[in-house]
């Protein structure tokens, strides 16, 4: 069944399903109206914690709080019903013990309706991926370039060269046998990007990796170019949105400066229009 054709969200243990098949298709979004056009379109949709760059203007995830991803998982949830919702766990919500993991996890999806959650981290996450997994709490897991741990990484650069990439394996295989339905694999090369997923039995859903990901997300703000404070190797822009939001801006400004908008059909007059018989 095509994503526009289903007409009930897939669960989790549906995109786990999806393995070696027709490729899952995934987008971040933070607001209502955002999440109404991608409904059904995607399989799943991403509440990231990189809100925090396209819509607070922080300048990384790290400041991104709990209390935010909870308003916007919200948001986004009330413009869907066949899409699945994952939320992104933020920087400092999991990382202490299983049992902080947990609390915080289950608020989310007891908060905002979401199928699961996503959290960073291979092998050093196992223990709560495991935990959160036999509690009834769905987890994506996320390996790669992790953006909450860009200080002891170095910046944003691509994880998995040389030596690191037997560790890169290692966290997939974890996460895997913690329980996790899905991996995200970011800024990766190609080729172990490959690897893991043809050795994996969960899904991988690149973002800088692979076409041969079993299913692909992007930031929307990025591929519809209203996020042009950077742009990533990995980001094809699919619209320049930003562009035609400036052009109408200066239209708009024009014609009020030239008293031309409001127009007579933009306003009221002193009577009520007669009604329709």
């Amino acid at each position: 069944m095509s994503a526009t054709a289903r007409k009930t969200a897939p669960m989790p243990e549906d995109i786990r399903a999806r393995k070696g098949g027709t490729p899952i298709v995934s987008l971040t979004a933070c607001t209502t109206p955002m999440a109404e056009v991608m409904d059904g379109i995607c399989d799943f949709v991403l509440v990231g914690d990189s809100l925090g760059m396209v819509l607070h203007g922080l300048s990384s995830t790290l400041d991104v709080t709990l209390e935010m991803m909870i308003l916007h998982g919200k948001a986004v949830r009330r413009g869907l019903s066949a899409s699945m919702l994952v939320v992104d766990m933020p920087f400092g919500s999991y990382e202490e013990s299983p049992q902080q993991a947990f609390q915080n996890a289950s608020r989310v999806m007891r908060e905002t309706g979401a199928g699961a959650v996503k959290l960073e981290g291979g092998v050093v996450m196992a223990d709560t991926i495991a935990f959160l997994t036999k509690r009834g709490i769905p987890v994506m897991a996320h390996i790669g370039l992790t953006p909450q741990s860009i200080n002891t990484l170095g910046g944003y650069k691509v994880q998995g060269r040389g030596p690191q990439a037997e560790q890169m394996m290692a966290d997939a295989r974890a996460v895997e046998e913690a329980g996790a339905f899905a991996v995200v694999l970011e800024k990766v090369p190609e080729s172990l990007a490959n690897t893991i997923t043809a050795e994996v039995g969960i899904p991988t859903i690149g973002i800088g990796a692979s076409a041969q990901c079993d299913g692909q997300i992007l930031v929307v703000d990025d591929m519809l170019g209203l996020f042009t404070a950077f742009k990533a190797k990995f980001v094809k822009r699919f619209a320049h949105l930003g562009d035609d939001a400036k052009a109408a801006i200066a239209a708009y400004a024009s014609e009020v400066q030239a008293r031309s908008f409001p127009g007579p059909e933009h306003v009221f007059s002193d009577t009520a229009p007669k009604a329709k018989k």
